[in-house]
């Protein structure tokens, strides 16, 4: 995708736009289901995609320095729903972030944070980072799986989800056992889901690994879903 300069007021006008289809009777439900830790406008994901895509086609898609500006000042609002757009215009440019935008991004898994967006920015734009940059995952995984953010330990879990062939296994078996102890359920979930999209790609490595180190329930019966335990 090529690079695209956007106005000065691209965020300013993508907001008026968003909050143009905001509707309290939507709303309601949405910031429940999300247990009140945000407020939405109350914009269903089919709507929200459907205008959010002709507004880039009118607009652009931001790139580099313009593009993590944007996202700041999205993921700044409070209302989720500008949370989610950043990650859709993260997402177009996933292939263009920098290496020294770790940093950036970094600052979006630890704030505002829930599954919701950690996950996605976990296995599309981390996943990507360390695709195109390797010699950041060793340093970040260690100072994530260190940390006492549980987001940024699971996302150290969880950022090999698309990699099937190309998974560090011996990186992935070693932050699980890292966190196997944890009581915390986002870890011990993400364990499992790691765990089960390895098994699409090694399902004996993976049941071998489930044997041989001590799980949670919940972490093994997630990894073995779809391949049973071993027998």
């Amino acid at each position: 995708m090529k690079a695209s300069m956007v106005s000065d007021t691209y965020c300013e006008d993508l907001e008026k736009m968003l909050r143009s289809h905001a509707s309290e009777e939507v709303a309601g439900p949405m910031t429940a289901y999300m247990r009140d830790l945000f407020p939405f406008l109350g914009i269903r994901t089919p709507e929200r995609a459907a205008v959010t895509k002709q507004f880039m086609k009118e607009h652009g898609v931001p790139s580099g320095a313009e593009l993590e500006r944007v996202a700041r000042e999205l993921w700044a609002l409070p209302e989720r729903e500008f949370h989610y757009t950043a990650m859709i215009l993260l997402e177009k440019r996933k292939k263009d972030l920098t290496i020294d935008q770790i940093g950036f991004i970094e600052h979006l898994i630890t704030t505002h944070s829930w599954w919701d967006t950690v996950d996605l920015i976990a296995s599309h734009l981390v996943g990507a980072m360390f695709t195109r940059y390797p010699e950041l995952a060793p340093t970040y995984t260690e100072k994530w799986i260190a940390s006492d953010n549980l987001w940024l330990r699971r996302t150290a879990i969880l950022f090999q989800l698309g990699y099937k062939g190309r998974t560090d296994a011996e990186l992935l078996f070693s932050l699980i056992r890292r966190t196997a102890h944890e009581d915390e359920f986002f870890i011990r979930k993400a364990i499992g889901w790691a765990l089960r999209e390895y098994a699409k790609t090694d399902a004996a490595a993976v049941q071998q690994f489930v044997a041989d180190t001590a799980l949670s329930p919940l972490s093994v019966r997630e990894a073995l879903k779809h391949v049973g335990a071993k027998a």
